[in-house]
């Protein structure tokens, strides 16, 4: 399904990121994965060597803006040419508004809203070369709110997100790249599993019911739930899709 398509995939050894990243190497895409972590990197890629594609890693920090320039050089020295770039590297952390520093909201920022804008930016004529797609990341948070997680910085910085993909959209279909975006539902992590752990019985007895109460399927996502939908945006059967922002969240938002 994307046979030797270049794929560019930020925050792609955990998670989401590397459900991703594997769904595209079983699709016969080429992979590049961009993280923090040097030591996942490298698992990463041995795993998914066994899928007899490229593979590529390169260790960056994408919340250092300073340092995405050279990051998109080190990645076009070895594709001058890209198909698709998925923007998922980012940052969540639930604090209430008044206790929000400044700090905290510059993180989520640089990371969840500057980051992926100014490597698609750098990325650009790549992507139009191959009239790519770029697949971002954001989140239900940008529009839906649960009790009990006050989400204001990381709100903030996902309808950004989703702002930008739209507004992009319309600029970048006049050189043949489409931009969507997936909007995950509570997605099974490493990250969600340790903050589920660190509950008391009685929490996750209560985390089971408002599970079974707010998502119509009656569970939580998987990696695999995520990454499905992203090869079909990446792929040509989405050819005529742009601009979209795809719930995949279990029918979280439709109450």
């Amino acid at each position: 399904m994307l046979s030797n398509k270049r794929t560019i995939i930020t925050g792609g050894t955990d998670g989401i990121g590397f459900g991703i990243a594997k769904a595209f190497a079983e699709n016969n895409a080429s992979v590049f994965l961009i993280a923090r972590d040097e030591e996942n990197l490298k698992k990463s890629a041995a795993t998914l060597s066994q899928f007899d594609v490229e593979v590529h890693v390169l260790s960056a920090d994408l919340s250092n803006i300073s340092t995405i320039k050279k990051t998109t050089q080190d990645i076009l020295n070895i594709w001058p040419e890209v198909d698709v770039l998925v923007n998922n590297a980012g940052i969540a952390r639930f604090n209430p508004f008044t206790e929000t520093n400044e700090e905290e909201l510059d993180l989520h920022l640089n990371l969840n809203v500057k980051a992926p804008y100014i490597l698609t930016q750098q990325l650009f004529d790549a992507l139009a070369a191959r009239k790519g797609s770029v697949i971002n990341i954001s989140s239900y948070f940008s529009h839906r709110m649960l009790p009990g997680r006050p989400s204001t910085a990381y709100s903030l910085s996902k309808g950004a997100m989703d702002a930008f993909t739209k507004s992009l959209a319309y600029e970048a279909g006049q050189r043949g790249v489409r931009v969507n975006a997936i909007a995950p539902g509570t997605v099974n992590t490493p990250l969600v599993q340790a903050n589920i752990n660190r509950l008391t019985d009685e929490g996750k007895t209560k985390f089971d019911e408002m599970i079974g109460t707010i998502y119509p399927l009656g569970r939580i996502g998987e990696p695999d739930d995520i990454s499905g939908a992203t090869v079909f945006l990446a792929s040509d059967q989405a050819r005529w899709i742009t601009g979209a922002i795809l719930a995949v969240d279990g029918g979280l938002t439709t109450n």
